[in-house]
């Protein structure tokens, strides 16, 4: 990266390192930082708006809605995490191809040819003559996709039970002054409900920053890929000129998620109290016994 970094024969020391920590394979290491994040700020609202319409549709006097409703939160939650981040984009990236294949291919032959899937070089997603970074967006699409899915059922669990814990007489009273059922939901029970389901959703953020470390699993290139590839004393293709450095890799890695979640407990308990002001909760009654 630097220009006495040319010739790293003719280094030693902690000049080496320097030059070895700013190296291009180490810039996509320290860029992998910010794909986490960028995966937890897009999957954050995307599973909570999945969560939203899950326990929208679980409360609804529609049978069919009712039941998808609750189909979706049992189904997802019944079954181990990795399986539905390993299923959902094969099963999405096929779908797609599979529907491309049909518009766009000219050609009679089976998708499925015994154990192999296979379409037309039109219908591949993405091209083969995209550029590298449309791979990549793609397969974190993906990825976003399957997280939202998983953690959007959770969600819609916590958010259908904190609408039940909205006291009756709430919404009662609401419908006195003449409001209807959708003005009912949308000025008193949805307000009200985010002070019972922070606990919930606070717990949900929790396990969501802990997942991160799937996307390795999807094929992203994430933090634990390149502390994987850049600790090991060897790759797959050539050496590392130092012994095995993966426990400094990781730990970096453990001070990561250990500050981040540290940051989220300081902005979770804050938004706590302040959700809290005036409410019959606990939380709400200990801000009130405090200011007393």
């Amino acid at each position: 990266m630097f220009a006495q970094c040319a010739d790293p024969a003719s280094l030693e020391g902690f000049a080496w390192l320097m030059c070895y920590l700013t190296s291009g394979k180490h810039m996509l290491f320290y860029a992998s930082f910010g794909t986490v994040l960028l995966l937890l700020a897009v999957t954050a609202p995307v599973a909570l708006l999945f969560g939203f319409w899950g326990a929208m549709a679980s409360r609804s006097r529609l049978l069919p809605l009712r039941l998808f409703g609750t189909v979706y939160t049992s189904m997802v939650r019944g079954i181990p995490d990795i399986i539905f981040f390993l299923f959902v984009p094969i099963a999405l990236d096929q779908g797609l191809e599979w529907l491309r294949h049909k518009a766009l291919c000219d050609s009679d032959a089976p998708v499925r040819q015994g154990s192999d899937f296979v379409v037309c070089a039109a219908a591949k997603l993405p091209l083969s003559t995209s550029p590298q970074w449309v791979h990549e967006a793609y397969g974190f699409a993906l990825a976003v996709v399957a997280f939202a899915i998983v953690f959007g059922a959770f969600a819609a669990n916590v958010l259908y039970g904190a609408m039940q814990a909205v006291p009756r007489a709430q919404l009662e009273t609401a419908e006195a002054y003449g409001m209807n059922r959708r003005q009912v939901t949308r000025r008193v029970l949805i307000p009200q409900m985010w002070t019972y389901a922070i606990p919930g959703l606070s717990n949900l953020w929790m396990i969501l920053i802990k997942a991160t470390p799937l996307l390795f699993l999807l094929g992203v290139e994430d933090i634990v890929y390149w502390a994987r590839e850049l600790g090991g004393a060897k790759s797959s293709a050539f050496s590392y000129p130092h012994p095995d450095w993966r426990l400094y890799y990781f730990l970096a890695i453990l001070a990561f998620y250990l500050l981040m979640t540290w940051g989220s407990e300081r902005v979770i308990a804050r938004l706590t109290r302040r959700l809290s002001a005036g409410q019959a909760t606990m939380a709400g009654e200990a801000l009130r016994k405090g200011a007393a």
